[in-house]
């Protein structure tokens, strides 16, 4: 399509042209070829010239910086919409041959009967087959300075976009080639372990801030309170991007395992510290920053080096725990009250003769339970599951004292069913429980009106959990976590669940 000499201003040209999408070009038009033609055409030809045609196999060209320059900037400069175009177009027309990887294959069996050394080079052919060419590409821009961060952006970008479509397989190849690819430059030897206090510099106590998802900050005072006294704030920052924190963890100092963050984050500013009185080590908050480092190992690594600094500046420091939200929780409450409540109208039509489904979804409250919600609420011409849902999802539960004593059990029971026995794929379905257990923590206590936030409300009814480290059975619980699903798990926790029910509920007791 184009002749002579590419011009490395061309796609930058017609984005320029018409910013929304690149419709009606001048020179779409000139050449007859539709604008978004075009476009798909300049990316390929823009990749095409970093990283080598096809044909060169292992043979990669030298490749000028400018041209790998010039792709980000173009590419930075797209908008939403075209970018989604430009990650379509590579991660389709630059990914694994199939054919050359099934001809690799094939040589295999006719290399080994050789010797060892055609066995071995054919090996070689076939791993280099089974590279994505875009591979090279994100070796060439890793190689820029600013380059990494490129390529977390570009891979938050591409999780957007999948986030936004059905399927598509070679976007999901993409995104994994370059997240394997993160993950070694963001091993945790080269990641640096920073302290902030409220001598850091201005623009990272502002991004902390700002990236602070867990527990928001209202104003200046939360931030200083949070980095002050009784308080540590830890980060992780990378070589690549030494200002941008890739993962922030906030911990209190104290002399027992908390059981509520109102008394963390809303506890007056202290002008000094009583080493004598710090046991306990409290992870309060933690935060991935970065949407495109999704998936890769950071927060586990920073938990176990900021033990380390605890243990080295407390030596009398013996309790490591988290207080965590449980993000989900209301919502799963609210979808098994639909499954009852489903269950009980197929019941109405199987007793009218109309087929239903025979299975019962395990009862979530009491009949007594029930029927006192029902007095409070006053709403006897009501099912007690609808009023109750309804309470649920309006927070009005929280504004009378004898409904907040009444939900009390109930919500308890069913949110240790929710962690400890409602799995995904063998784990834990709740993302910050698995976060914990991976790292071989235990399922602990839960506390009841822990975070009366309405962030908090809504969550989780309120309800907060600890997750505790015991430093010497980490390895064994994780390993035990990752290899046969066993979450191990404290007597209150057990006891609970096992009054929430369910044919999954298991027997025993508790090993801690």
């Amino acid at each position: 399509m184009f002749q002579g000499g590419f011009s490395w201003q061309k796609l930058r040209k017609i984005y320029a042209h018409n910013i929304s999408g690149l419709q009606n070009s001048v020179d779409g038009a000139e050449s007859g070829v539709s604008s978004p033609s075009l476009f798909t055409a300049t990316i390929s030809q823009m990749v095409t010239e970093i990283i080598g045609p096809k044909e060169a196999g292992l043979k990669k060209p030298t490749i000028p910086e400018g041209k790998t320059r010039h792709l980000c900037d173009v590419y930075g400069s797209l908008s939403t919409e075209d970018k989604a175009t430009f990650l379509r177009v590579v991660s389709r027309q630059f990914g694994t041959d199939h054919d050359e990887v099934l001809k690799a294959a094939e040589g295999l069996p006719q290399a080994k009967e050789k010797s060892e050394a055609a066995l071995l080079k054919a090996e070689e052919r076939l791993q280099a087959a089974l590279v994505p060419r875009y591979h090279d590409l994100f070796v060439q821009i890793g190689r820029l300075e600013g380059g990494v961060k490129h390529l977390v952006d570009m891979r938050a970008d591409t999780l957007d976009l999948l986030s936004t479509v059905k399927d598509n397989a070679e976007l999901r190849s993409f995104s994994s080639c370059l997240r394997e690819m993160l993950s070694h430059w963001f091993s945790a030897g080269l990641l640096h372990l920073q302290r902030i206090t409220w001598e850091s510099s201005c623009d990272i106590l502002q991004k902390i801030s700002e990236y602070e998802a867990v527990h928001p900050m209202k104003n200046w005072s939360d931030l200083k309170r949070r980095v002050g006294p009784y308080r540590r704030c830890f980060i992780f920052t990378h070589s690549t991007m030494p200002r941008e924190p890739m993962v922030v963890l906030h911990t209190a100092l104290t002399n027992q395992i908390s059981d509520n963050i109102q008394t963390i984050v809303s506890t007056p500013i202290l002008d000094d510290e009583d080493v004598e009185d710090i046991n306990t080590a409290i992870f309060y908050s933690i935060t991935s920053t970065q949407k495109g480092l999704q998936g890769v190992e950071l927060g586990n690594y920073l938990i176990k080096r900021v033990v380390r600094e605890l243990q080295a500046e407390f030596p009398k420091m013996t309790q490591f725990s988290s207080l965590s939200p449980i993000p989900g929780f209301r919502d799963w409450l609210v979808g098994e009250i639909n499954k009852v409540l489903s269950s009980t109208e197929s019941s109405s039509s199987e007793d009218s003769g109309v087929d239903g489904p025979s299975s019962t979804p395990p009862a979530l409250l009491t009949s007594a339970e029930l029927q006192k919600v029902a007095e409070i609420a006053g709403k006897d011409d009501v099912l007690p599951l609808v009023t109750l849902k309804k309470l649920l999802q309006t927070n009005q539960w929280m504004g009378a004292e004898s409904m907040v004593e009444t939900l009390k059990d109930p919500l308890m029971r069913l949110c240790a069913r929710y962690l400890y026995l409602e799995k995904r794929r063998g784990y834990a379905v709740n993302p910050v429980a698995n976060f914990h257990l991976r790292n071989g923590a235990v399922l602990w206590r839960l506390n009841w009106q822990a975070d009366t936030n309405p962030r908090g409300i809504s969550q989780s009814c309120g309800i907060m959990v600890n997750y505790r480290y015991f430093l010497g059975d980490t390895m064994r619980n994780s390993q035990r976590y990752m290899e046969e699903q066993h979450i191990e798990a404290s007597q209150q926790v057990i006891d609970l669940a096992q009054a929430a029910g369910g044919v999954d509920s298991p027997a025993g007791k508790s090993n801690l």
